[in-house]
């Protein structure tokens, strides 16, 4: 029963993983699209993706329990050997393998997730940018640095002037 378990966990985490990596690489490309709307559905739709991962989690925790109770340690001390040691040399190698594509996406999960948060960071430093030049005092979250105690003083830059 452990040994189905453990691979039936591994394979749910590996196909979330990869679903979850594939909405992180469209995200990517809708935010060097400067497609904000895009930008936003993915976001909801890799928040529904946690959410399932959070159940995982869950099943996760219920498995290293089980295997805390057979080798007579805490859940948090069970490690994948230690898994390992109570399942057929079979089910342990796959389990192995599936464990290290496991950490591979998420490795890959982490980068792309990386990447996707500097260029969303350049692009609303663009946008602050570009209130500034307008005249316009930039939203709280984005207003640049005071200075010296000082709050920043406002651009002088006129984008379009319609004094005649």
């Amino acid at each position: 029963m452990l040994e189905l378990n453990l691979l039936a966990q591994l394979d749910a985490q590996i196909a979330s993983s990869r679903a979850l990596l594939g909405l992180v690489l469209e995200q990517g490309a809708a935010v060097r699209d400067r497609d904000a709307e895009g930008v936003l559905a993915l976001m909801g739709r890799i928040q529904a993706e946690m959410g399932r991962r959070a159940t995982l989690e869950l099943n996760r925790t219920s498995l290293l329990q089980q295997a805390g109770a057979a080798l007579g340690r805490p859940a948090h001390e069970v490690t994948l050997e230690a898994l390992c040691a109570l399942v057929s040399p079979g089910a342990a190698e796959l389990a192995r393998q599936r464990s290290a594509e496991l950490r591979g996406l998420l490795a890959e999960i982490a980068r792309e997730h990386g990447i996707n948060r500097a260029l969303m960071r350049q692009e609303l430093a663009f946008l602050a940018h570009l209130t500034r030049l307008m005249g316009a005092e930039p939203e709280g979250a984005y207003a640049p640095p005071a200075t010296a105690g000082r709050p920043a003083a406002p651009s002088s830059h006129r984008v379009l002037d319609l004094q005649a």
